[in-house]
């Protein structure tokens, strides 16, 4: 489980979240996320997101995102989701985003944003006082059991060789 002090927000899965079967459609987990980041900006960091975008004009795409999606989530369901940041980057954050309800895991999703000047579409560092609030929330934070599960070996083999085999 997520350390008890990480930024946490609970979630109700609603009608507009899922496919007919009544299951979360994964791309509606993304929008999720994204709210998640909005509010720790906020709330955590002291930051408005829609002041930092509209006013100052940086941008904080998603460049890269892999989830493991374990159990699946219903409507009428409440999940949980926890914010936890693994690194900070010059002008890069790798987050990790813990979906879980009644002690279980449902997904974790990593994935690395960007901080990015509207103005010229080009990565800028993130400013001394937000990354300085963020390294702060990432070691009050990294004594969590939630470390990350290895990555899978994604070492390419011929075709027709086995894993293991000869």
């Amino acid at each position: 489980m997520p350390p008890g002090h990480a930024f946490t927000r609970s979630v109700p899965i609603r009608f507009s979240h899922c496919d007919p079967a009544g299951i979360v459609y994964f791309p509606h987990y993304f929008d999720m996320f994204n709210s998640l980041i909005e509010d720790w900006y906020e709330e955590e960091l002291g930051h408005n997101y829609a002041a930092l975008i509209m006013d100052s004009q940086y941008g904080f795409p998603i460049v890269h995102i892999d989830c493991d999606f374990k159990i699946p989530s219903l409507m009428g369901e409440i999940i949980d989701l926890t914010l936890l940041v693994e690194r900070v980057g010059r002008s890069s954050l790798g987050i990790t985003i813990v979906c879980h309800r009644t002690g279980l895991e449902r997904l974790r999703a990593h994935m690395i944003t960007a901080m990015m000047s509207l103005k010229t579409r080009k990565p800028m560092p993130l400013p001394q006082a937000l990354r300085d609030k963020i390294e702060s929330y990432r070691q009050r934070t990294s004594g969590d059991t939630t470390s990350p599960p290895a990555k899978p070996d994604r070492t390419r083999r011929p075709r027709g060789a086995k894993e293991g085999g000869r």
